[in-house]
């Protein structure tokens, strides 16, 4: 019954130290979240990879309790439990290693429209927003749906123009239901659900918008769509993080360049200049590689900076020196080793990329380079 997969994913995926790629190799190894669940610790331990500490936990009722309560949250607030292993997640989403395994909805998603995801940063400028502007008013006939995080600037900015255009608008949360963050965009949140949008979220009724959170958030937003947008964004910036995960999954990534001394267009310039993303020089350039074909004025068009190298602090130095330069390890493996909550070493492995340190291959594997 369906109701009995939500139980034991959501006990599952409650256990410490089971991520997304562990829950999905127990899932495919034994064929069920509840024959996993009722599975002896030695039967566990002689699947490959599942050692004693991720075991130890399986079973524990307490996880269930945990579950038995998210789904009467759920329930109550309307919100659909989406499992990856029943084929529920959006298509894109589905084909990346290291997808959600559980994802929580609130609204509509249209599959059929051509999803776009557009990111940037809090501090959005006239330029930035003239940029977003410019784009979604030529695309508004068009079968799109934009995607974008909830955060001021230019998120807020890309689905408040989605719905004065009448695009649909996917917000993808990095907390779970409980709450909002931030607090501001509450009243945004209830009019994308109103106007046939939807908010997604991997994260339970128990998780705050932690730092980390919003890393794992990246990933979503970038898996969702096959192209993604960086509007502004300074070095290190959240939306780096979007673009690389995007690279990650082959997936488009174009960035708006700027002035090489504004802070906020510096992050597009680097990406451009790494060959990470293809500039933006005409909005109606952009629309006909994007798949569409209406033809709009054009942008201005700058030269990036230089890259910039930054030296490691110790617990960055010390995730470098647990990785092999011939050897991937997986996330999943990384966090065993360090004894460390993969969702903590996740933002210090995508810095660690960014700077050139490793090189991140499909199902979240990273080799030292």
């Amino acid at each position: 019954m369906r109701s009995e997969e939500n139980l034991y994913s959501i006990a599952l995926r409650h256990c410490p130290l089971i991520g997304d790629v562990i829950f999905r190799k127990l899932v495919g190894e034994v064929g069920s979240p509840k024959e996993v669940w009722e599975l002896s610790k030695s039967g566990l331990q002689n699947i490959f990879g599942i050692g004693r500490k991720i075991a130890v936990e399986i079973g524990n009722p307490e996880h269930l309790k945990f579950a038995e309560k998210e789904i009467a949250f759920c329930e109550k607030n309307n919100i659909k439990i989406n499992l990856r292993h029943l084929g529920d997640l959006p298509s894109l989403l589905n084909e990346c290693e290291d997808a959600p395994a559980i994802l929580y909805q609130k609204g509509n998603f249209d599959s059929s429209k051509k999803p776009v995801s557009i990111v940037g940063t809090r501090n959005i400028s006239n330029y930035g927003r003239q940029f977003i502007e410019d784009f979604l008013k030529a695309v508004k006939n068009e079968n799109i749906i934009t995607i974008s995080g909830l955060a001021l600037g230019v998120d807020a900015e890309v689905h408040e123009l989605s719905i004065q255009n009448k695009i649909p608008t996917v917000a993808v949360l990095a907390h779970g239901f409980h709450t909002l963050y931030p607090s501001r965009n509450r009243k945004l949140s209830h009019k994308i659900a109103e106007e046939n949008g939807v908010l997604f979220t991997e994260f339970n009724s128990s998780q705050k918008p932690d730092r980390e959170n919003f890393i794992q958030r990246n990933r979503v937003i970038a898996g969702l769509s096959p192209a993604t947008i960086v509007v502004e964004t300074a070095f290190g910036g959240g939306s780096i993080s979007t673009a690389t995960f995007a690279n990650n999954y082959n997936r488009e990534v174009y960035a708006l360049p700027g002035r090489i001394d504004e802070k906020y267009s510096q992050g597009c310039n680097q990406l451009i200049h790494q060959n990470k993303a293809a500039i933006i020089s005409t909005i109606s350039s952009l629309i006909e590689n994007l798949g569409f074909l209406h033809d709009t004025e054009k942008i201005g068009e700058l030269f990036p900076s230089s890259e910039i190298k930054v030296l490691l602090p110790d617990h960055q130095q010390n995730l470098l020196n647990t990785l092999d330069k011939k050897i991937p390890f997986s996330l999943d493996e990384i966090s065993q080793r360090l004894e460390i909550p993969t969702y903590k070493i996740l933002p210090d492995l995508l810095q660690l990329e960014i700077l050139g340190y490793i090189k991140a291959l499909s199902g979240r594997q990273y080799l030292a380079l």
